[in-house]
């Protein structure tokens, strides 16, 4: 294939669709296929990337080393997000520095790479992302090369860690070791990134795109919300996949849908790019940014349709699913575990709160990693911020967790420190509208507080902005930072998320309570947990206790 893409004519051209009142109203778009010249015209990004492919951007870093940051063109800056690069907030030349790390496994010489590079360049920042990236702060363009160099060094990338490529494949941070999984997807992950990173054909997609591969037995890596999901089971004893699609976040949130398929672990690869392919090369989803994602595709074409499509692209039927796979509860895989398959190994899950680690934490723990006698221990991101330190012989568990606390990571925490998630946001995310990190660590204690070890299983989820990069729409109680007008002018302010869940009857939350000013936040939180420690069943989570309460008795309950 070549990196043009074709145009093709909607699924259901030339249907029509009736208006309310029984009048039928065409649908224009789809009598007719849209050409690349119209794509150009009304897109600008697509525009962008047709007159140079975002990649090449790299050859141009030793001119933009020459001269001042104002000079480099937009369109160039706009293609920088190809390696992993966002403006830092305020735009004056710091960026946002995203190393791409499939399913979050780092060695101790790799994290060493990237917490110097965080304290050479990046002022000692660094955070763990959902996607099980790292990210550095405070990054200039001019040492760009050097940077790049150092990470390739130790056999990192950024590209293709933000802009419209397959993003970083995310799973569950203990395959392969995980006595309960069903399977390792370990060779299947890294199949699909050997691959689609940075792979040209793929580095001009209509958005961003993001897969999640995983065989845990919890389902913790959330495939209810990715645009495909290689979702592990068996099937007449093999090993294999069913695949969920059009999941996603943002402002239009979705729960992804069963395409109905098994497919064997061989055939991973083959059909997770089928899918790209169909999406790619519909131009309907590139007349819009807006509209660009893999879920609005499955949204107007039915899971139906899209397998139908998927199999004439790939000239052959799929197997049908017999049992769509289900988790079997709840985890974060934090604290100590053993390991499958290695007699006296144990795994270490270690909260990160607010998912914060400097450059010089990052460094120390990969002298920690390197002095754990089995050699082989590794620093794992999980997609609730934290880490997990593998291979971990028994008789040096309890040294291995005092040196992680010393550099500041105890175990013995309330477990809602493990399980609770705040975006980048303030001060560095340029669509943030208030607090995000510091906001939950707010939130946290409060509820710390008053409630103890009640909350310990509590997953508190706050985003700056609608992008929903904290996952807000399915925590217990999510948060979207916001604004309100009062008589001194605009005050921070959240909305406040009820009913979200992933898992078994996974569902988008709503947002019950609108623009809460931030003092009075914790009040609102307060009374919240309080009427669900008060009133639920035996096992009961906050968002199934909301799920039988009345909006009405529920907005009561929040103002006391």
């Amino acid at each position: 294939m070549s990196d043009e893409v074709r145009p093709v004519e909607a699924p259901g051209a030339g249907a029509d669709t009736a208006a309310p009142g029984g009048t039928v109203v065409r649908d224009r778009r789809r009598e007719r296929p849209l050409t690349q010249e119209e794509v150009y015209r009304r897109n600008s990004v697509e525009r962008i990337k047709q007159e140079k492919h975002p990649y090449d951007v790299l050859n141009d870093l030793p001119r933009f080393e020459e001269i001042p940051y104002e000079d480099i063109p937009e369109e160039d800056i706009l293609r920088l997000q190809w390696y992993g690069l966002y403006h830092d907030k305020p735009k004056i030349g710091n960026f946002m520095l995203r190393v791409k790390i499939p399913n979050g496994v780092l060695t101790a010489p790799q994290l060493r790479a990237i917490g110097n590079v965080s304290r050479t360049y990046g002022e000692n920042s660094g955070e763990l992302t959902t996607r099980q990236d790292v990210q550095i702060h405070y990054i200039r363009v001019q040492p760009l090369q050097a940077i790049f160099a150092e990470l390739a060094a130790a056999g990192l990338t950024t590209a293709g860690g933000c802009g419209d490529n397959l993003r970083n494949i995310t799973g569950c941070p203990v395959a392969g070791l995980d006595p309960e999984e069903r399977f390792d997807v370990t060779p299947t992950i890294r199949e699909i990134a050997e691959f689609f990173y940075g792979n040209r054909e793929y580095g001009n997609l209509p958005r961003k795109h993001k897969y999640t591969v995983s065989a845990c037995a919890y389902h913790c890596n959330a495939p209810e919300i990715h645009d495909i999901a290689l979702v592990g089971t068996r099937q007449d004893g093999r090993e294999g996949y069913a695949f969920w699609v059009g999941g996603g976040l943002s402002s239009v949130p979705r729960i992804g849908k069963n395409l109905g398929v098994f497919v064997p672990t061989a055939e991973a690869l083959e059909v997770a790019r089928g899918l790209t392919d169909i999406w790619r090369m519909d131009l309907r989803y590139r007349m819009s940014r807006a509209k660009a994602r893999f879920k609005f595709k499955v949204d107007d074409d039915g899971a139906e349709s899209i397998r139908e499509q998927l199999e004439k692209h790939l000239g052959r039927k799929l197997e049908d699913l017999a049992e769509n796979p289900q988790p079997v509860g709840r985890t974060d895989h934090m604290g100590v575990h053993p390991q499958k398959g290695d007699e006296g190994l144990y795994y270490i899950g270690v909260p990160v709160f607010p998912g914060l680690m400097t450059g010089e934490q990052m460094c120390r723990m990969a002298d920690v990693l390197e002095g754990v006698s089995s050699g082989r221990s590794e620093f794992r991101i999980t997609r609730e911020q934290n880490f997990v330190v593998t291979h971990v012989p028994k008789g040096e568990i309890d040294a291995v967790s005092s040196a992680v606390a010393q550099l500041g990571f105890p175990l013995e925490v309330n477990r809602v420190r493990g399980t609770s998630i705040g975006c980048t946001g303030d001060p560095h995310c340029n669509f943030a509208v208030g607090q995000t990190k510091p906001k939950l660590v707010d939130i946290v204690t409060h509820l710390e507080t008053r409630f103890g070890d009640q909350i310990s299983d509590l997953r508190v989820y706050l985003d700056g902005c609608p992008h929903a990069c904290g996952q807000h729409w399915v925590g217990d109680l999510g948060f979207q930072g916001t604004t309100r007008n009062s008589e001194t002018g605009k005050i921070a302010s959240y909305d406040i998320i009820v009913r979200g869940k992933l898992g078994p009857g996974a569902e988008i939350g709503r947002p019950l309570l609108r623009r809460v000013p931030s003092d009075a936040i914790n009040a609102h939180v307060e009374r919240l947990v309080e009427a669900w420690i008060g009133g639920r069943t035996e096992g009961e989570g906050l968002p199934e206790f909301y799920r039988r309460l009345p909006d009405e008795q529920i907005l009561a309950i929040a103002a006391g």
